[in-house]
């Protein structure tokens, strides 16, 4: 009996305690509230980005690799990233290995090359040499007949013309192999001349490479600070990365004089970014300092960065003070002021609330959800052109009892609807002027083309010419062409 007294009062203590906190927890409960401002508002567009230098100059790896025909060099050492250089002083090294290969190789080429030479040489002064002979022999054989022909005056006529005859042959033998002689002569030129052309552009080659190898030290050309050249992905060019013949740049030296803030700003908000707009720029390396600046470009297509799936667009900002303590790549924080509007009625987004195409709030002392009019909005705060008052107290919560609140304010939402549908009506007007503007201009291309398809006359569609290739009946009647393999 007593342990079952002793129970029901453990169970009435337990019973009045979650009583008591259920009231208590009731009872302290404090609605959040903030009030509407009249003033000046800013539309801001906020992003991040880095900071790069506005001129700069490149510290190039050697020219003349595509003369060289090296297409890629590796980086083997590379100062740190910041170091300061003067002009002339060291930076980087480049791999010399494929072209060295590449010299050794060339070097038995010249070697093969002046054999060849030297073989072309002999060849051509040992047939010329022959050429002579037979042509002195030649030479002889016509004096011979010729006085042939001079002791025989007192011979038989048959005799006088074959002796005639022997001597006109040997003369054209003879002209024959001074003529050949010289065409001999100008084809053993020509092949002294190929054979040292070939030989002269090897050395010009294998000389090429040398002054390019030498240049494979890389030096600063004139005084600054070394930053690492970037990539198109956005990865740095460090030891083990390539250059190539068409982009060189193994670092660069920036002027750090005048900075640029690099940004990207997505495709919903780019439409507001306009150039000279001014901007508040933040650099994450000094919390207390903040910089000014303008938007000086603004790119016309999109990217796709690698960290992300949205489309953005990059955004330049020239910063107005120079700061010789910045760096490039040094993570920014820009706020461009896309729009002002001064004496207007604005409201921080967390009281705005939404039911299909509604937009309302919960006024403080007012059991009701009153309608608004939006305008313009930046990170914390929107523009309500119509339903609050200035000063006038609102929830940044939804009240418990927020469904039982009557919506007032149903002229504005008629309003808010009938702008929308005049804003939907112009822009179905404007889509619909541009496409009768391309109708017009297809009409006029098919007339000045000659047809109803913009053809010449007696010019066949594509369709028809598959047709006829196929041997597909014209639909007009008659025999289907007959295709001849030419």
């Amino acid at each position: 009996m007593k342990r079952r007294w002793i129970f029901i009062v453990i169970i009435g203590v337990i019973l009045a305690a979650i009583l008591i906190y259920s009231t208590t927890r009731k009872d302290t409960t404090v609605m959040v509230t903030a009030k509407a401002v009249k003033g000046q508002f800013d539309v801001i567009v906020s992003t991040t980005g880095e900071l790069a230098a506005l001129n700069s100059v490149d510290i190039r790896g050697p020219e003349g690799l595509r003369e060289a025909r090296i297409h890629n060099v590796k980086i083997v050492d590379l100062i740190p990233e910041g170091t300061v250089v003067g002009a002339g002083d060291y930076v980087a090294s480049l791999d010399k290995t494929d072209a060295t290969n590449q010299l050794q190789n060339m070097e038995d080429q010249i070697e093969k090359d002046e054999a060849t030479v030297l073989q072309t040489q002999l060849d051509t002064t040992m047939s010329l040499r022959d050429y002579r002979n037979q042509i002195k022999d030649l030479e002889y054989a016509v004096e011979e007949r010729q006085i042939i022909l001079d002791q025989s005056q007192y011979e038989p006529p048959a005799t006088i013309r074959s002796a005639e005859m022997n001597l006109d042959k040997a003369k054209r033998a003879y002209e024959q192999a001074v003529y050949n002689y010289a065409l001999k002569k100008e084809q053993a030129e020509a092949s002294m001349v190929k054979a040292e052309i070939n030989l002269k552009r090897q050395y010009q080659r294998y000389n090429g490479l040398i002054n390019v190898l030498e240049k494979f030290t890389v030096y600063a050309p004139q005084s600054g600070m070394v930053i690492y050249k970037k990539e198109w992905d956005g990865a740095k060019r460090k030891v083990g990365s390539q250059i190539s013949f068409w982009d060189p740049v193994v670092a660069t030296l920036p002027d750090l004089t005048k900075m640029i803030a690099k940004t990207y700003v997505n495709e919903i908000d780019i439409s507001k970014v306009n150039s000279g707009q001014p901007v508040l720029i933040g650099v994450d390396a000094f919390p207390g300092r903040q910089y000014t600046g303008l938007v000086t470009e603004v790119a016309n297509v999109g990217e796709q960065l690698p960290s992300s799936d949205a489309k953005v667009f990059e955004v330049i900002v020239l910063l107005n003070e120079t700061d010789t303590t910045l760096r490039p790549s040094m993570t920014t924080v820009t706020q461009i002021k896309t729009n002002t509007y001064s004496d207007v009625v604005y409201v921080p987004l967390e009281a705005v609330h939404s039911s299909d195409s509604l937009s309302y709030v919960f006024p403080v002392g007012k059991n009701i959800r009153q309608i608004v009019d939006l305008g313009e909005a930046n990170e914390n705060y929107i523009i309500v052109n119509e339903g609050v008052d200035p000063d006038e107290e609102f929830y940044m919560t939804i009240p418990e009892d927020a469904e039982s609140r009557e919506f007032k304010g149903w002229d504005i939402y008629e309003k808010v609807k009938a702008r929308r549908l005049e804003e939907e009506r112009i822009k179905r007007e404007e889509m619909e002027q541009v496409q009768r503007e391309q109708e017009e201009r297809l009409r006029l291309m098919r007339e000045q083309g000659g047809g109803p398809n913009g053809m010449q006359p007696g010019m066949m569609t594509p369709d028809a010419n598959m047709r006829i290739r196929s041997g597909v009946r014209p639909s007009g009647g008659g025999q289907a062409p007959s295709i001849r393999n030419k």
